[in-house]
């Protein structure tokens, strides 16, 4: 899952435990946090913010981010560029604080907690733990607003992230197989476009004969043209579909 830049201390603590801590523009490390990160983004969070800049997916990927093709991983993964000026911060940052701020991704909303998450295909359900990111420069901890888990979940709108996110990270942790090699460089372009181009995935369905082969209903045909989360939400059934072969999808 996304993670902030390297941290000093990793604290493990359970949903019980209260922590300490508030960020604003009166706080002198205000904003030390939005740089020189290597910050990951998931499907949702690029959704969001591409919305939320009124652009559309390629302008968004070629513009604020970096591809990943790390060999311990098996699917390419997208960053959030820094800047190149001296500092390197975020493109979002400004002096008073994130310019998207509604439309932050979730490792930011989580942010100073951290979450470990996978999702066991025998299961299905996500295991993970969280825990606190001490980062020496943060003064934030030294104010006085106390938090248990639930509460700042809650405050910084992650459940919406969390639960869009997590049925991404089952494809990305399965141990299933994909397949032949010959099959992997078409199946990795198929991810990418599922995962991070939405716009192109939409004119993936919808100026082909895809639903000629597939038997999706009409009512979710109507909404997938002009809403993003149902198109993201079918966009992950048809990548089990098409890279592990699990039956989210029925042929005609």
């Amino acid at each position: 899952m996304p993670s902030h830049k390297e941290a000093n201390i990793f604290k493990p603590f359970s949903s019980k435990d209260p922590f300490q801590f508030e960020c604003h523009a009166g706080v002198s490390c205000f904003t030390e946090c939005c740089a020189r990160l290597r910050l990951l983004l998931t499907p949702y969070d690029i959704l969001r913010m591409k919305n939320r800049l009124n652009i559309l997916s390629d302008q968004f990927l070629e513009q604020y981010t970096e591809t990943l093709f790390d060999h311990h991983a098996r699917f390419p993964m997208v960053k959030l560029s820094m800047g190149k000026e001296e500092g390197h911060r975020c493109p979002f940052v400004t002096d008073k604080g994130c310019s998207i701020y509604e439309d932050r991704p979730e490792a930011c909303r989580l942010y100073p907690v951290g979450r470990a998450s996978t999702l066991v295909d025998r299961e299905g359900e996500t295991r993970e733990k969280y825990f606190i990111v001490g980062e020496a420069h943060c003064r934030g901890f030294q104010e006085k607003k106390q938090w248990t888990l639930t509460e700042w979940l809650n405050h910084e709108g992650v459940k919406e992230y969390k639960a869009m996110n997590d049925r991404w990270l089952g494809i990305m942790t399965s141990l299933k197989s994909l397949g032949p090699e010959t099959h992997l460089a078409r199946k990795h372009q198929m991810f990418f476009m599922a995962s991070y181009n939405l716009d192109k995935f939409r004119t993936f369905l919808f100026q082909s004969k895809f639903f000629d082969h597939f038997e999706v209903n009409e009512e979710l045909i109507g909404r997938m043209e002009t809403d993003d989360v149902s198109l993201m939400s079918f966009g992950f059934d048809w990548l089990k579909f098409s890279l592990f072969g699990d039956k989210t999808l029925k042929v005609k």
